[in-house]
């Protein structure tokens, strides 16, 4: 995600496994203490387990639930802009990690109509904002595959969080609507296990009245057109974590063409966004740039979304971003650099958002670098001179800094941060150790020690104390020989 200009400143499963080993089990009644001996071809009992409502996020602990892994989303949905009504459909695809008599899906308000478990019909109930609780006709095996289908129906709203701002389901300024936030977005259009932890494909069909259309994440599928509506279908068939799925419904202006190997580009513009073509012709360039630095683009579809408001961010929604309307090159370098730090390779806990934003950021540095000749050390050392006596700019920690603080440091001294690292162990080990994280978690998860601990592993140094100073630590780095690494010394 970028912010705005103005706006940058301001800001388990738990599994329990009934042993049935050998011919006989031991079971003790509590009356007697006496062993009972059960038949060999007697069926274990399903343990009565309830999926939590909560993946293990220490700053957003009730997002996602745990008892399951999502496969897959196959979502329906029709919209009408003139009503701001929707009726939706989802069918998800998921394995039990647990013997389950319940489990959760997160959706956001919207009202739903209709569960069903496989072939038969669940029970359901709503619990607090976001929570639904769905019971199934027959208790779910551990290890189980299982499709559970979700009719839901309502007008989308936003998320509002005091930290963080609006995200979610947004009416745009030409009557349309788009769905796009961070860490919350999905679940007001859609039941998921909200949490990055869990990514899984994604299928839409988008139906909106003639004269609009819809654009969403991945491979274009076609359209159909039926009664005075069009449906336009899109497939994702990455994973993917639910704040990067995005649905955006205008009467877009679109441009198709490919990358040098084939890759589908499909960009959308609103009324009022075209003046964003020329920046965004570079994309193919912009690709290839981020490439050179990152390894191969990890996905089988590009583009953006570029709409006509002034909202406070730009997202990168898994292979198109979402653009507001201040957006400009460096923003299209920001947003897709995340197709592989934050998309391919997604974080796992939000105390690790500086896997994707300081790099992300750090690679509008290496444009300009590359693409504009900056020197990028001089750069380096004129911000530090610039904010040496701020202790607000530097009382901003990288990693682990806490909810609602995510996207406070990572822009401007992630930058600084990044370039250090860079300094400290060399061009060679530092761009190696870029490419090989993202072809190692390719399409999965992974944590900011692990990335620690990956970097000193490639480059043979021990990095503790550069760590704990740059990323860790709420103040300047008090050693010049950690501020200034490598050619940084004056």
């Amino acid at each position: 995600m970028a912010l705005s200009p103005k706006a940058r400143p301001y800001l388990l499963v738990t599994a329990l496994v009934l042993a049935v080993v050998g011919v006989l089990v031991a079971k003790m009644p509590a009356e007697t203490g006496r062993p009972v001996a059960v038949p060999p071809t007697s069926t274990p009992p399903v343990v009565n387990e309830v999926g939590g409502d909560g993946a293990g996020d220490p700053y957003y602990p009730q997002d996602g639930n745990s008892g399951y892994d999502v496969g897959g989303y196959d979502v329906s949905i029709s919209y009408d802009p003139a009503t701001r009504h929707l009726d939706g459909k989802a069918r998800v695809t998921a394995v039990a990690t647990a013997d389950l008599s319940r489990f959760n899906l997160d959706l956001y308000q919207l009202e739903v109509s209709d569960v069903t478990v496989g072939e038969e019909k669940a029970a359901f109930t709503r619990e607090g904002d976001h929570e639904l609780v769905i019971t199934p006709a027959q208790p779910l095996r551990r290890d189980q595959q299982f499709v559970v289908t979700v009719t839901y129906a309502g007008e989308p709203t936003v998320v509002e969080d005091r930290a963080l701002g609006r995200s979610g389901w947004q009416i745009s300024s030409s009557g349309g609507a788009f769905a796009a936030g961070e860490p919350h977005s999905a679940t007001t259009w859609f039941p998921a296990n909200d949490t990055p932890r869990d990514k899984a494909t994604f299928k839409l069909a988008a139906r909106v009245p003639d004269g609009w259309s819809a654009i969403s994440n991945g491979v274009e599928e076609g359209t159909s057109s039926e009664a005075g509506w069009t449906t336009f279908r899109w497939n994702a068939p990455q994973p993917m974590a639910t704040y990067l799925a995005t649905v955006a419904i205008d009467k877009w202006t679109f441009d198709r063409s490919a990358l040098a190997d084939g890759t589908p580009v499909v960009s959308a513009y609103a009324p009022g966004a075209l003046d964003a073509r020329d920046d965004h012709r570079r994309l193919p360039e912009v690709l290839e740039f981020l490439s050179g630095k990152f390894g191969p683009y990890p996905f089988q579809a590009a583009g953006g979304i570029f709409i006509a408001d002034n909202i406070g961010f730009s997202l990168e929604t898994q292979t198109r971003p979402i653009y507001a309307q201040w957006a400009d090159l460096d923003t299209i370098v920001h947003e897709n650099a995340h197709m592989w730090f934050g998309d391919s390779v997604s974080l796992r806990s939000w105390a690790d958002i500086c896997l994707n934003e300081c790099f992300a950021s750090y690679a509008q540095w290496l444009w300009d670098e590359g693409k504009g000749g900056a020197n990028l050390d001089d750069r380096f050392r004129s911000e530090v001179d610039r904010t040496r006596n701020r202790d607000a700019y530097w009382g901003r920690k990288l990693y682990d800094m806490g909810r609602g603080n995510e996207f406070k440091g990572v822009y401007d001294k992630g930058q600084l941060a990044m370039h250090a690292l860079r300094r400290q162990v060399g061009d060679e080990s530092f761009f190696k150790a870029l490419q090989t994280w993202t072809a190692q978690h390719r399409d999965g998860n992974a944590s900011w020690p692990e990335f620690e601990a990956h970097v000193e592993q490639v480059s043979g140094q021990d990095l503790d104390a550069f760590f704990a100073a740059w990323f860790r630590g709420a103040e300047l780095p008090s050693s010049d020989d950690v501020l200034y690494p490598g050619s940084l010394r004056r």
